[in-house]
Parts: structure tokens; sequence; C-alpha cells
């Protein structure tokens, strides 16, 4: 069970403009489920629009979420992580300004400090985005 308030920015390495988290959903041993209501004022935002870039950096930081929740139930802070690679991306829709994304991870492989992870972002009911991350944690 998730505790009721714990604040992202407990659980990530990045602070503010850069968390496109807004709410850790659901943890298990397989998944990740974060929630983003993209603002106007976020810097992945151009013409309206949640950039491609904006995207990709929702899903690592969903990932991030992940190894960063696993710390936090341990007392520890969260681990620093880079983007290896991207694979198989598909972006379907590019989610406009004031509407939320729910984004899933899925661990696929997890070997020391290295992850990859199959990553899905929905706006309501339909896929906009999937793709397969590889991170490495410091």
């Amino acid at each position: 069970m998730l505790p009721k308030k714990i604040d992202i920015s407990e659980l990530i390495p990045q602070d503010i403009p850069m968390i496109m988290l807004d709410k850790l959903i659901n943890h298990n041993s397989i998944s990740t489920t974060s929630s983003l209501t993209i603002s106007s004022d976020n810097i992945f935002c151009f013409n309206g629009q949640f950039s491609e870039v904006g995207i990709i950096e929702n899903i690592a930081q969903t990932a991030a979420l992940r190894s960063g929740y696993e710390a936090y139930i341990q007392g520890k802070p969260p681990a620093v992580g880079f983007i290896g690679s991207v694979k198989k991306l598909k972006i379907f829709k590019q989610p406009t300004i004031n509407s939320t994304i729910v984004t899933k991870v899925e661990v696929i492989t997890e070997l020391m400090s290295a992850l990859v992870v199959k990553g899905k972002v929905f706006e309501g009911e339909n896929l906009i985005a999937e793709g397969d991350l590889n991170i490495f944690l410091q």
C-alpha cells in the first residue's frame, strides 16, 4: 500500500522545473505508474503541446520514481540515473496543456545498476506513446 502524501521531489533526483511527474499512482514488484497534469509553464511545452522530449523524460522519471520509492522505503535518498538509450519509441499523439497523462513502466530487465523498462503513456484510455528505455543508476 502506498503512503497517502509523499512529495514527489523526495522520490526523484530532479528538481523544479525538470520534474515531469505529479503523483505516484501505483508501485509493485513489476511496474510503477505515475501521472502528470501538463501546465502551460512546463519547460517541454511548445505551441500548446507537450513535446516528444517531455514524453521521453516523463517515462524516464517514472522509472526513476520506481527506484526512488524503493530507496524511500529503505530510508535512502533517490539515486541519480541516466538514459542510456531509447528504443522502439512510438508517439501517437502529443498531449496538450491542461491534459493529464498516466505513465506505466514495466521492468523488463534489472541487473545491478542497469534497468531496462517498457514505458506506456496514456491520455484517458488512449495509448499516446510507448517505448523501451535503458537506464543506468549511479
